[in-house]
């Protein structure tokens, strides 16, 4: 898979409507796809321990999508194989009150991965360039100093967020962000299917419908966030997201790739340290 042609160009301008949210690479169903599926996850499991075990850089994964675009499912599915102790998952809902008396990346930092594990953002502070900017009247709960440029307001979080992005990486924590591309029409379906399936149910939010009538306005933001925030040491990826089957091979096609860039490896162990072992390991032999 050339899971390349899913990165968004850094410095281009993009336009959703150029992408194709039903696309399906080389893949002719689920089941042809299931296989590599399988294999990735077995290799990402191989090269997750390494991570751990060499506990000297972080891997951040950010999920940023539209209502039942499939990102819980995404991430139970790809990361089935991982250690969980070497993982943790974040999801961020509306800010609290403790998190909007802090600056607008407060939340997220705080639960940034330590060195040698894999960091899960369910939503993360691109909410703030996304959610905000389709509801102005939030950033009235952020408490921001007055004064500020309205007209250089949203360049500024762009920039922000690039910067504090620039800095993790040059500090050792490497960043995957994925826009799970989803239709309109394929959402339609799938809020259908959560209120007609009594199992799927407690899925389904009013708050998500409310939300699907400013769809037009949320592509407008997602096209500015993506065309203003990919870039060369953190870019994004936009994923099709009308097959779920296909989202997931093509998130963990391009996370073990990404892994194995990283030239992961078991620490090495010493010539004194050799020798304590080889000391250790008779003592052992010798007891009856």
């Amino acid at each position: 898979m050339d899971s390349s042609k899913f990165i968004v160009t850094p410095g281009k301008t993009l336009r959703l409507r150029d992408t194709n949210p039903s696309y399906k690479s080389e893949f002719k169903s689920k089941e042809d796809a299931e296989q590599k599926l399988q294999d990735d996850i077995a290799g990402i499991s191989a090269q997750q321990d390494m991570l751990y075990a060499q506990g000297s850089r972080a891997l951040l994964l950010i999920f940023q999508a539209m209502d039942a675009s499939g990102k819980d499912g995404a991430i139970k599915h790809v990361m089935s194989g991982i250690n969980p102790q070497g993982c943790n998952v974040v999801s961020f809902k509306s800010p609290s009150s403790e998190e909007l008396d802090h600056d607008y990346l407060w939340r997220c930092a705080r639960e940034l991965p330590r060195k040698g594990r894999i960091g899960i953002f369910n939503r993360s502070y691109y909410e703030e360039v996304l959610v905000v900017k389709v509801h102005p009247e939030l950033l009235r709960q952020e408490k921001l100093p007055a004064g500020s440029d309205k007209h250089k307001f949203w360049k500024e979080r762009y920039r922000e967020i690039n910067e504090f992005e620039n800095y993790l990486v040059r500090n050792g924590t490497l960043i995957l962000k994925f826009f799970l591309h989803l239709s309109k029409e394929e959402q339609k379906k799938r809020f259908l299917q959560r209120i007609e399936n009594p199992n799927k149910n407690w899925k389904f939010s009013l708050a998500d419908v409310k939300e699907r009538e400013h769809w037009e306005e949320y592509m407008g933001a997602y096209e500015e966030m993506l065309s203003h925030t990919s870039t060369q040491w953190a870019p994004w990826y936009i994923i099709p997201a009308d097959k779920k089957w296909f989202t997931r091979v093509a998130i963990a096609d391009i996370l073990l790739k990404t892994m194995k860039s990283m030239d992961l490896s078991y620490p090495k162990v010493d010539k004194e340290r050799k020798t304590a072992l080889e000391t250790i390991r008779r003592t052992l032999l010798r007891e009856k």
